[in-house]
């Protein structure tokens, strides 16, 4: 019901800056400027949520670094995220 809101958080370990990836996604990021013009994060947003175990995910595959699968600061599961 939006309630209640948590951040995302990447793993402990994860390097400061690291790209955050999902697999079967691969390319370059995108600019700033491309994100504005092409309205990415309004296409992007929907098919963000977390899963059972509250790890964020992009179309149900979980968003990673080389350190781990990034969550929901308290794992709260089943919840759109955006």
């Amino acid at each position: 019901d939006g309630s209640k809101v948590e951040f995302i958080e990447p793993p402990a370990d994860a390097e400061i800056g690291e790209r955050v990836m999902v697999e079967g996604f691969d390319g370059d990021p995108a600019t700033e400027n491309q994100i504005i013009k092409k309205k990415m994060l309004d296409k992007i947003f929907p098919d963000l949520s977390t899963n059972s175990e509250g790890v964020a995910c992009y179309k149900g595959v979980p968003l990673t670094t080389s350190a781990g699968s990034c969550t929901a600061q308290n794992k709260m599961p089943n919840t759109p995220v955006g």
